[in-house]
């Protein structure tokens, strides 16, 4: 990779950190290009998912292109709407507004603010956690929330009913409900 995006890996967990603290870690041309190769390669991987959203008590973020005479590019429009609500992206996209950490966990843009040194770790915790549960449950999950998220109610509810069908016979699944009644932590295959 290049400079300005640093990639760490543990297991199932893929850490990328901005890495132009001078510029605020703003997006240019090169960090750009950067994080689409690697949210490319991460695509691929099956063992990686990027869900959340944490933030450190000194974060600052907001959609100020226009202050540009741009607007946010690469879903930013879309992507915050289906986060915070249509008035929440509006205001932030039309008025160039930065807002800190605090504001952002209100009005639901990161699942959480944390002391400064204490991100990593953080990010880490869950990482790890979630990389504990059964890989074929967490697919699917993800799949039937992201799917589900743009359809009508019925639709979405016929997606989880399959997936929870197909999960059903798999071995994860018995392994799973076996450890449960053993009182033990389950040892998922993702079969």
């Amino acid at each position: 990779m290049g400079t300005t995006l640093i990639t760490e890996r543990d297991g199932a967990l893929a850490l990328l950190t901005l890495n132009r603290p001078d510029k605020l870690n703003a997006l240019n041309a090169e960090l750009l290009a950067e994080l689409d190769a690697a949210f490319e390669a991460l695509a691929r991987d099956a063992t990686v998912a990027c869900d959340f959203l944490y933030a450190s008590e000194k974060a600052k973020l907001g959609q100020p292109e226009v202050n540009l005479g741009i607007i946010p590019g690469f879903g930013g429009t879309q992507r915050l709407a289906r986060r915070v609500g249509i008035g929440r992206a509006r205001e932030l996209c039309y008025t160039g507004d930065v807002i800190g950490a605090d504001e952002a966990l209100r009005i639901g843009l990161v699942n959480a603010v944390v002391p400064h040194g204490e991100l990593t770790a953080k990010v880490k915790d869950v990482a790890t956690k979630i990389a504990s549960k059964g890989r074929l449950a967490i697919a699917q999950c993800k799949r039937v929330v992201f799917s589900g998220e743009d359809v009508p109610l019925d639709v979405a509810n016929a997606l989880e009913t399959q997936a929870f069908a197909m999960l059903f016979g798999t071995d994860d699944r018995r392994e799973g409900m076996k450890a449960f009644l053993e009182k033990r932590k389950a040892d998922f295959k993702g079969r």
